[in-house]
């Protein structure tokens, strides 16, 4: 028996006892976690060598229920999830030092205490040997991660992780348990078996009603945590947690989660081939398509960063979804593919809007005006990231979605049109990605503060409207009504001079961008509601979402300069006055627009995704898909 696989689970729940010891000592605590998360990144790396080459690891705890044991079993599919869980653990890790102290968070001990514990859960799920297995890991991820969600413990927390339990613990969880005794009562057991349980397919044949509503129980189930429509609320809600949980646990280990979910019952539970003679795969593709399009859709009219990366993480783990249900070699490998390629993508990108928050208290992206000349190492790994998430060649989004699309292709060649179909959402979704994120590094590197060209789908104006975010008194240009522009387009640029010099001073907060789809402007010069008397984003100044009717409102009239880390007990938007200070080379060479504690996870993540993308077999994620999908279509007769 081996142990290896125990191991990997028990290191992070041992060190999570480490670090409530070490409260009353912040060092010693960052001490542990960090120990504990490189050790158990050297449990998994052991086993590597040894699944590669065709090993599996496995530890049973004995019978569990009803004649089910307690299996942990490290295979192919559960290292790809369990290795890329571990190594990020240990980036976010770093980040969150820099990022809590930075902001001089409350609760630091049970925040890391959580991540430890969560990260267990994550090790239970990836090395689930059966369903019953992963099912209790599934629910214990949820519990670990409720005080992560809720950490700024505001009424908005407090909501959003409440419904981030009732969607994935009492919905997906509920449905998971349903799915796995119904597959249970039809084939006699749950164990996961490469190219699916045999007795399924016999019972697909005599009782395939059954069989598909196991499925789409269990399907459905995972993928609730994969954020699929209309499942997938929870998500942007939880984006109200601080920014190294929206990155890791809700790009990584919670959201993947649920992807790897999905992929264990495709290929380990029902298998490719009765998947496709019940026609259930080509449903959970054809609704991953929809997700991933209406997602990105969704995405164009935030303007909260966090908000419309969430958006975009929907879209993506859409992608993985839609590969599980091509069914040939290149569709699943493209989906396995994407669970690295987008979990480094995704990781820069939080990364990146957690720093600009600690910095400059900046979260929505019409306030990001000339931003870049602040920040610019940060937004350069933000405009590489966003880059591969668009499927730009020579980073990671290129590599895996080059393979969907060829799967898609390929699908529709030897299978049914409807393959051509998804690929064309493919290539439209990345049209996408490039609308919704170019936005950002646009504001950021080529606007000023002065002179800010308002983007026409987020403003809802067509054609955009130049603006300034900058007080009048700073240079910066008020917007005008439209009798004035009229008037100025009819008297000339000087009788435009004239009217401004007499007009009164604009309040700052009237020059918010309207995001209202209705004609009349929205008065921004109403401070938003108080909480308990006073504002959430200054009793625990976390990065805060806001309801779409609050979107935008302004916290205070006047604007302060947070170019020092000292100045956090306020929460002001946009540049100080007079504008971002740019930072000269030698400045953003030494690492200066923000601490190395979070500046140099960004580049880790980058580089990750770089590498994904130029060196994938070298970086053994893609040997790792090789050997997951060799081993799936060995067990099974398609092989389109």
């Amino acid at each position: 028996m081996d142990t290896f696989p125990l191991y990997a689970v028990l290191v992070s729940l041992v060190g999570m006892f480490g670090i409530l010891a070490a409260h009353r000592r912040p060092n010693l605590r960052e001490a542990v976690t960090i120990i504990t998360a490189f050790a158990k990144f050297a449990i998994v790396a052991a086993m590597l060598p040894g699944v590669l080459a065709g090993e599996t690891y496995v530890f049973s705890a004995g019978e569990f229920v009803a004649g089910i044991e307690f299996v942990l079993r490290a295979d192919s599919l559960g290292m790809l999830f369990a290795s890329l869980a571990s190594l990020l653990w240990i980036v976010t890790s770093f980040y969150s030092i820099g990022y809590m102290r930075g902001l001089d968070e409350h609760g630091q001990t049970r925040y890391f205490a959580s991540f430890a514990a969560s990260l267990s859960a994550t090790m239970g799920i990836a090395f689930a040997g059966n369903l019953v297995t992963i099912f209790l890991f599934y629910e214990l991820l949820s519990v670990a991660t409720y005080p992560l969600v809720a950490h700024d413990e505001t009424a908005e927390a407090r909501s959003a992780g409440r419904k981030y339990l009732a969607y994935t613990m009492f919905g997906g969880g509920v449905l998971v348990l349903a799915g796995t005794v119904l597959v249970f009562w039809l084939a006699g057991t749950v164990t996961f078996t490469p190219g699916g349980i045999e007795g399924l397919a016999a019972v697909a044949n005599s009782n395939g009603t059954a069989v598909q509503v196991a499925y789409l129980l269990l399907a459905v189930g995972f993928g609730v945590k994969a954020g699929l429509m209309p499942l997938h609320q929870w998500l942007p809600t939880a984006m109200v947690a601080p920014t190294p949980v929206s990155g890791l646990l809700h790009a990584v280990a919670v959201v993947k989660s649920g992807a790897f979910g999905v992929a264990r019952v495709t290929l380990d539970v029902f298998g490719p081939e009765v998947a496709y003679q019940l026609g259930m795969g080509l449903v959970i593709s054809v609704l991953a398509a929809f997700t991933l399009l209406a997602a990105s859709f969704i995405a164009l009219r935030k303007d909260h960063l966090k908000q419309r990366l969430a958006y975009s993480t929907v879209s993506q783990l859409s992608y993985i979804v839609l590969g599980l249900g091509l069914f040939g070699p290149y569709g699943l490998i493209g989906a396995l593919l994407h669970i690295p390629a987008h979990a480094f993508m995704k990781l820069t990108l939080f990364f990146c809007a957690g720093a600009v928050h600690v910095e400059t208290h900046t979260d929505h992206i019409s306030e990001m005006a000339g931003i870049g000349k602040r920040m610019p190492v940060v937004f350069g790994a933000f405009a590489l990231a966003a880059a591969g998430m668009a499927g730009i060649p020579l980073f990671a989004g290129f590599v895996s979605k080059y393979y969907l699309l060829i799967g898609g292709i390929e699908m529709g060649a030897t299978l049914t049109p409807v393959g051509y179909y998804l690929a064309g959402a493919l290539l439209v979704s990345g049209v996408l990605n490039i609308a919704y994120f170019w936005p950002v590094v646009y504001t950021a590197f080529f606007e000023a503060e002065d002179d800010h060209d308002a983007k026409p789908l987020v403003d809802f104006h067509f054609g955009g409207e130049r603006r300034s975010i900058l007080p009048a008194t700073d240079g910066g240009r008020p917007i005008d009504d439209a009798e004035d522009s009229t008037a100025d387009d009819d008297q000339g640029a000087g009788s435009a001079d004239a009217d401004a010099d007499e007009s009164p001073d604009i309040d700052p907060a009237d020059l918010q961008p309207d995001f209202s789809s209705t004609a009349e402007r929205r008065d921004y010069s109403e401070p938003a509601p108080l909480v308990d008397g006073e504002y959430a984003v200054d009793r625990k100044p976390s990065d805060h979402t806001v309801s779409d009717d609050e979107d935008h409102a302004v916290h205070d009239d006047s604007r302060a300069d947070h170019d020092s880390h000292a100045d956090h007990d306020t929460h002001h938007e946009g540049p100080p006055p007079g504008g971002w200070r740019r930072l000269t080379p030698a400045e953003a060479l030494r690492g200066e627009e923000t601490t190395w504690f979070m500046l140099a996870p960004i580049l880790a993540a980058v580089t990750g995704a770089i590498l994904v993308g130029i060196v994938p077999y070298e970086v053994v994620f893609l040997e790792l898909v090789e050997v997951i999908v060799e081993g799936v279509l060995a067990g099974t007769e398609v092989a389109p």
